[in-house]
């Protein structure tokens, strides 16, 4: 993003400066034309030339020499400003990446599961013709119980941004039970929004707005609040709801949040994020890259490259923010290092948890001490924790 903005502000000098030029060159050209017409109009009466006349024309051809060399000399230090365009953009953006990408993909097995993720990608968006094309060009194997989901998923989105709820309230129906053990709104929305759509109709669909309201019974003791604002409604349709206190049930903000809403319970119904792994992985890496490569070029230019080496640790901490947070991580108070599959935490008999290599360097011979308390232990006793 730093890099993005320098550009820009290189580019908006350059702009800035282009803008200039055109303004006072077209003032000068068209001062210059008018003096011009001038003379040339006197030169047409047929009369010989004053002195007063011809020191005119030689100060006016004079004028226009020096306009076209101002103009030439402000069109060539524009010249120079776009070069510096490119030189900011060679500068701020580094084509080549290899010095911190990793032949993590090299390997057939890894190459697969990113052409997996990609194919997910393309399934979410939509795109299944493309999705088809990169599961047959990569030889995948994509069960096709995995693609209806997202076809279903895709077809009750069009329906609702279309505002025809009649396919989402089918499946938030047929799904009610594992919706409810998620504490699900969506189908207390679903059925508010259809209610707006027939009070909106004002009184002509007043008595299909109260058969429909018994649909709200299931829902009256988590949305009590709600409801009573709908029932309240009532009573002013017959001079319309857009002209009384109750309008903002009228707001599309309601149509924009049911689309998010299902998008999230739906992927929270089939086991997956709501937003792509790839897109995430994307943004992630278009923050961490910059600092990446600039640890990199200062260690090779100190000639200590050697130092980053290990595949599956970074030479720096890279500060992604929290909303990438996803998960606990637990770093270990005697060894100050993140635990991952190869050291993991362990809860020792007293209740307090160290990693696994921290355990194996308090051992002596079977037993252990706590480090935080004189409880001892056998080693094999501790337990492993999963987050």
């Amino acid at each position: 993003m730093e890099s993005c903005l320098a550009v820009e502000r290189e580019l908006d000098r350059v702009l800035a400066k282009f803008n200039g030029l055109r303004d006072h060159s077209n003032e000068a050209v068209e001062e210059l034309i008018h003096s011009l017409q001038s003379i040339c109009n006197e030169l047409q009466s047929g009369q010989d030339l004053t002195s007063t006349q011809s020191a005119i024309l030689v100060q006016t051809v004079k004028r226009v020499r020096d306009a076209v060399q101002r103009v030439s000399t402000e069109h060539k230090e524009l010249h120079g400003s776009v070069s510096k365009v490119g030189k900011s953009v060679d500068r701020n953006f580094i084509s080549d990446f290899t010095a911190v990408t990793p032949d993590t993909f090299e390997n057939a097995k890894n190459n697969n599961l990113l052409n997996e993720v990609i194919c997910e990608h393309f399934l979410r968006q939509g795109m299944l013709d493309i999705a088809e094309s990169l599961t047959q060009d990569a030889r995948l194997e994509v069960d096709s119980s995995r693609k209806e989901p997202f076809l279903e998923l895709h077809r009750i989105l069009e329906a609702l941004k279309q505002r025809d709820l009649d396919p989402a309230l089918e499946w938030a129906c047929i799904n009610r039970d594992i919706l409810i053990a998620q504490r699900s709104s969506l189908e207390f929305k679903l059925h508010r929004l259809r209610f707006i759509e027939l009070i909106k109709e004002g009184t002509r669909r007043q008595k299909e707005a109260l058969s429909y309201s018994r649909n709200f019974a299931m829902f009256g003791s988590q949305h009590a609040r709600e409801l009573q604002v709908l029932m309240g409604s009532l009573l002013y349709l017959p001079q319309g709801i857009e002209n009384s206190p109750y309008i903002s049930l009228l707001e599309p903000m309601y149509w924009e949040e049911i689309c998010d809403v299902f998008t999230r319970d739906a992927c929270a119904l089939m086991g997956l994020s709501v937003e792509s792994p790839l897109s995430v992985g994307i943004r992630a890496g278009c923050k961490a890259l910059p600092p990446l490569l600039s640890i990199k070029q200062v260690m090779q230019q100190r000639q200590v490259a050697s130092v980053w080496s290990s595949k599956d640790e970074l030479p720096v901490e890279i500060e992604l923010g929290k909303e990438y947070h996803y998960h606990s991580i637990f770093a270990c108070p005697i060894l100050r290092q993140q635990s991952n599959e190869n050291n993991p935490p362990m809860r020792l008999v007293c209740g307090h948890v160290i990693s696994k290599d921290a355990l194996n360097k308090l051992s002596s011979g079977n037993k252990v001490k706590c480090p935080y308390c004189p409880v001892e232990q056998i080693s094999t006793e501790a337990i492993q924790i999963y987050f």
